[in-house]
């Protein structure tokens, strides 16, 4: 019988920079998901990928130097890098500069116009830039974005318009009947109460102010709006084509599960719903908006230099503890937090005591007491039952918190089970056992019961932490449980042997250490945001009283001149209040004469006077020098009269 499909994706990231860790959980909490299916025996395709259009790629391009092209080309790199890095499985990395996939949306956006969905129209007004969204003035919060806080600005340009009217009703219902397509539930509420009964206004679905995007192909003015191109990557990337879609999309459409997040839930239950409904395709089964992961000191930013990236995570405490640390600490609904302190504890209580001590004590009493050779008896402990009933109820339980994507619940239930297993240790007192012959029985039955149940709860921990479930069933010398064989007791295989040397999966951490190391880290990423700097040789200090003796002015270039002979210096007349000054300045390298006049320039007025190559200099210009010895005029930011002081 073939494998039922299941098809899920994750919102493609904005290729505008590196992800944190944020962001990074997503993914991570998607390959969960994909990975317990796929045990469950679901034909999984899991979608996901790069937003690469706009105007703030093509503004951060310009800040870079590079083509936009250039630009996403690095950081879509650098995105599917930390993909890779957490280990997660997706099927199919689509990048929205896909020839492909520009080729279908440009026939989307077609078949929209022709069929009377899209029209042209005039657009104004406010803009986000970096939310690529339009806002009227009632939809913005204290005058900013609704989705992101930032500034807004007016904005006017001829655009195409998709009829969102056409299809409000029509989703509405769909919504209201089918109660399972918006998650969680509060989610729901939301939209239906903040954008769908109040009324939609019709979507901008073209730009004209800038180029980086798909272009319409029949009128070339425009670029199709990075919603609609975005948006369509779920269909696009499994062969949905106007003039004929592939047998993939067959099987796979309509989508089981988009994964998102919580902020861009109104483009992925209103927007894209009637985008669907437009072009008489089915709607995903269901959209869940996953809650934040939050900076435990607040908001991240890398000029406060807090920004937690998924790869310094890692290089401190691996994949797999990143990983279940993510996965674990994030409620259902309300938005998680993480702290390097709190990493630090769930590291130490969570993976190296519950989980590495257990299966270093099983391994390490099996070698001790038998040889490694685990071996089933009739023997019992009045403990085994219980142990028992919690081993095969788990794989249940895990399976009922998954269905309602509880993904941290479904991993505390088979910590419960580790937790279970250490506290039948401590029941059951092995290391008493062992001293009396008569109850070797009983050992070997202790032992036997611990081996299978870690193999469950191993087996059960793959999505999560699928590296630390391949070491330990490794060192047990057995393989992956089938799923449906997990709420069965007894299958490990009489007589084997274990490793012979137990492998440490989680080493304790130092919080001191660890505490250090992030110091480290956060004072270089608040280098790296300053940007190049130069550090010179601190001079002795000054007292304010030396200080007050120098006279700083604005002063006016009213002429400027070479100094004959001269490869640096230029003389300038300096208006400074009703005097003029002939100041002699090394910036011939930076500046020609004539644009020095009219120039507003900060002045050492009081600078004892001195000959310079045998001129007259009765001042000083205050200059910066950078690291390359280039120098740059210091001038206030606005008009200042001649003679303002300084202070």
């Amino acid at each position: 019988m073939s494998k039922k499909p299941y098809y899920m994706t994750t919102a493609i990231a904005y290729a505008s920079g590196k992800p944190h860790i944020g962001n990074t959980y997503e993914i991570v909490l998607a390959d969960s998901i994909a990975r317990f299916k796929r045990q469950q025996g679901y034909d999984v395709f899991f979608q996901t990928g790069t937003d690469e259009h706009g105007q703030k790629v093509e503004l951060k391009a310009e800040e870079k130097g590079v083509t936009p092209k250039e630009f996403v080309d690095e950081t879509a790199a650098e995105i599917k890098r930390i993909w890779d890095l957490m280990n997660t499985s997706y099927d199919k990395f689509i990048r929205t500069t896909d020839a492909d996939h520009e080729k279908v949306i440009q026939k989307i956006f077609k078949k929209l116009y022709d069929q009377g969905d899209i029209y042209k129209g005039f657009y104004e007004g406010m803009y986000c830039t970096p939310c690529e969204s339009f806002f009227t003035s009632s939809q913005l919060i204290d005058g900013k974005c609704p989705d992101c806080g930032r500034e807004v600005k007016p904005a006017k340009e001829e655009a195409y318009f998709l009829k969102l009217s056409n299809y409000t009703q029509r989703l509405i219902d769909h919504i209201n009947s089918h109660p399972e397509f918006i998650q969680p539930e509060s989610r729901k509420n939301e939209m239906m109460n903040n954008f769908l009964l109040p009324g939609l206004q019709d979507l901008c679905v073209s730009r004209t102010s800038f180029s980086w995007g798909i272009p319409v192909d029949f009128d070339d003015k425009h670029v199709v709006y990075v919603w609609l191109d975005a948006l369509s990557n779920y269909i696009t990337g499994i062969g949905y084509d106007p003039d004929g879609s592939t047998e993939q999309f067959d099987r796979f459409w309509p989508a089981d599960l988009h994964l998102i997040g919580k902020d861009i839930l109104r483009f992925h239950t209103i927007y894209w719903p009637i985008m669907l409904m437009a072009l008489d395709i089915p709607l995903p089964k269901q959209v869940f908006g996953h809650p934040w992961l939050l900076q435990g000191d607040g908001k991240m930013s890398k000029s406060k230099g807090n920004v937690i990236y998924a790869d310094d995570l890692v290089d401190l405490f691996g994949v797999d503890a990143v990983r279940f640390f993510v996965l674990h600490e994030m409620p259902f609904e309300n938005d998680g937090v993480i702290t390097w302190d709190l990493m630090v504890e769930r590291f130490n209580s969570e993976l190296a005591n519950t989980l590495g001590n257990l299966v270093n004590r099983t391994v390490s009493m099996s070698n001790k007491y038998f040889g490694g050779v685990v071996t089933r008896t009739d023997d019992k402990t009045v403990f085994d039952d219980d142990l028992i009933a919690v081993a095969t109820s788990t794989a249940g339980k895990v399976v009922k918190k998954m269905d309602q994507l509880r993904v941290a619940d479904a991993i505390s239930e088979i910590f419960t089970l580790f937790k279970r297993c250490n506290k039948y240790i401590d029941e059951t007192t092995p290391w008493v056992l062992a001293k009396n012959e008569e109850d070797k029985g009983k050992l070997n039955t202790v032992l036997y019961n611990l081996v299978e149940s870690i193999t469950i709860g191993a087996t059960l921990l793959q999505p999560f932490m699928p590296e630390t479930t391949e070491k330990i069933l490794k060192q047990l010398n057995t393989t992956e449980r089938k799923f449906t064989d997990l709420e069965k007791f007894g299958l490990y295989e009489n007589g084997t042997k274990l490793t012979d040397t137990p492998e440490i999966l989680f080493v304790r951490q130092d919080p001191e250490e660890v505490a250090k190391l992030v110091a480290e880290k956060e004072e270089a990423a608040k280098k790296e945001a300053l940007g190049p700097v130069v550090d010179i040789e601190p001079k002795e200090e000054i007292s304010f009283d030396d200080f007050g003796k120098m006279q700083f002015q604005v002063g006016r270039i009213l002429e400027c001149e070479e100094v004959p002979k001269s490869k640096k210096l230029l003389v300038s007349k300096v208006q400074v209040g009703s005097e003029v000054k002939q100041i002699v300045s090394g910036i011939k390298p930076q500046y020609m004469p004539k644009d020095m006049v009219g120039k507003d320039v900060m002045v050492l007025v009081n600078l004892k006077p001195a000959k310079l190559a045998g001129v007259l200099s009765e001042g000083m210009l205050l200059c910066a020098e950078n690291d390359k010895g280039e120098l740059s005029l210091m001038v206030p930011d606005r008009q200042m009269v001649p003679g303002a002081e300084i202070c």
